[in-house]
């Protein structure tokens, strides 16, 4: 076993990003609690790295799943050394139909989800080395997109849980970075019927976040030109942001129309 391995929590582990993440990370040696729904992946995972991989599947919407995963964590390593929450999902509002019903669906996967993960994670990265949260956010939090209310809500949630956390935390030693990539090939985004610029494959993605993991940065953000340019986007006058973004939705329509 390598000497520098660490114990970590890694959510959403079945597919896309989640997925690549856990192969990267085993291959440095790591061993990883991994958590998802679908249980298949997660025991592939285990029988290639059977003496790193741990299958705690579940629903993690559910508070008492995230309980038992927890404490079945605690019998079997005593402690975590990371927590990467990476689980969620998307949907996007038609607003001349607004569902109040998928905003709660998409806060309860993206945020209530990862609280509750949090909640269980705690006290074991409490006994750990080096002790790491890691959530995953979006780039969707630098400026407000089209048909995005209820998932860029919803990582706007998670990126202010996340940043008081970093406070709060401060004084027990153990870092909180937030992960905001930009558009990745993943089965989520592939589902999307609008152009996605400067999109990375899921690989390239996950090892961009491996590889910078270990430095505990405030954020790993990525590509570069398309987070600085939303960023610039987002300082820009209200009055600018909406016409842009009116404009971006129109030429959305219009593509959903053509097809």
């Amino acid at each position: 076993m390598n000497a520098n391995a660490r114990r970590i929590w890694l959510t959403g582990a079945s597919s896309g990003i989640g997925a690549a993440l856990a192969e990267q990370l085993l291959e440095q040696g790591h061993r990883l609690a991994l958590s998802a729904r679908s249980l298949e992946p997660l025991q592939a995972l285990a029988k290639r790295y059977p003496q790193q991989v741990l299958v705690v599947a579940g629903d993690l919407s559910d508070a008492a799943q995230v309980r038992a995963i927890g404490e079945h964590i605690a019998q079997v390593w005593g402690a975590l050394d990371c927590a990467i929450l990476n689980a969620g999902t998307c949907e996007y509002v038609e607003v001349s139909a607004f569902e109040a019903a998928m905003v709660e669906r998409v806060m309860r996967a993206n945020l209530l989800s990862a609280s509750y993960c949090i909640e269980a994670a705690l006290p074991l990265l409490r006994l750990g080395n080096r002790a790491q949260l890691v959530g995953v956010g979006s780039s969707v939090t630098f400026m407000p997109l089209p048909r995005a209310e209820a998932y860029g809500a919803s990582k706007a949630a998670m990126r202010y849980l996340m940043e008081a956390l970093r406070i709060d935390l401060h004084a027990e030693n153990i870092a909180v970075t937030l992960v905001s990539p930009g558009f990745v090939d993943t089965p989520l985004t592939q589902k999307n019927d609008f152009p996605m610029p400067m999109r990375w494959p899921v690989e390239k993605a996950a090892r961009y976040i491996a590889e910078r993991l270990h430095q505990q940065p405030f954020e790993i953000n990525f590509p570069g030109t398309f987070i600085a340019m939303l960023k610039l986007l987002g300082h820009l006058p209200k009055s600018l942001q909406v016409a842009i973004g009116a404009r971006m939705a129109r030429t959305e329509a219009k593509t959903k129309d053509s097809q």
